[in-house]
């Protein structure tokens, strides 16, 4: 493991002490510098769905593309957005609305079968945002995906050497804090075999505080 979790506890306590309170509610982020790759290569370049533990504290929006009783039961479940296969065709024709869909949801799953014209048809709007949908088996219940992605994150580095994730906020027990921040350092232990040489150092801050160093 990179960082103990007590280590990492005491710095979101650190973190969140030196910030003073503001009238919204701030999250709680982990900033991971990188060294010794070269972000050139896309190979090494980190791109992956972390589902945190103890939750973000602010759930993410997840938009679903289904038809018939899939949409239905993506209703059901809450999702924050129903896509049919006409409102792809309609977006596709209005990159406006598109673009403020795309911006308001953070994560999106869609009907296998639906892969193809979503990919064709919203794919240079959702494709560069990250946001090209996560497919399901037509007909399968959405319930379980929707929830665990209102408490995911994605940790992408694109190509540059630092990366920033959301691991809860400022209100929330900085042990369960911790604990989300550990899922996105494995993260990192998984993508590289040499994590201890790659990672230069982490901090942790809240959204308007000051950043604290953890290593």
């Amino acid at each position: 493991m990179l960082i103990g979790k007590e280590l990492l506890e005491e710095k979101v306590k650190e973190a969140v002490k030196k910030s003073k309170e503001r009238k919204f509610r701030e999250s709680v982020e982990i900033a991971v510098n990188l060294r010794n790759i070269d972000m050139k290569k896309p190979e090494n370049r980190i791109d992956q769905l972390v589902t945190l533990p103890k939750g973000l504290g602010k759930e993410k929006r997840v938009g679903v593309f289904a038809r018939g009783e899939t949409a239905l039961k993506a209703k059901d479940a809450g999702a924050d957005a129903v896509i049919s296969p006409e409102d792809i065709d309609e977006l596709a024709k209005n990159k406006r609305e598109a673009r403020k869909l795309v911006n308001r949801i953070h994560f999106f799953v869609a009907e296998a079968p639906l892969m193809p014209e979503i990919g064709k048809k919203l794919g240079p709007v959702l494709g560069p945002r990250g946001k090209m949908p996560q497919p399901i088996p037509p007909g399968s219940d959405p319930a379980p995906f929707i929830n665990r992605l209102r408490n995911s994150v994605r940790v992408r580095t694109r190509d540059k050497l630092t990366f920033h994730a959301p691991i809860g906020t400022r209100d929330m027990d900085p042990s369960d804090v911790a604990e989300n921040a550990i899922e996105i350092l494995k993260a990192v232990e998984s993508k590289y075999e040499n994590a201890q040489q790659v990672v230069k150092s982490v901090y942790v801050k809240t959204t308007m505080g000051p950043a604290v160093r953890v290593i």
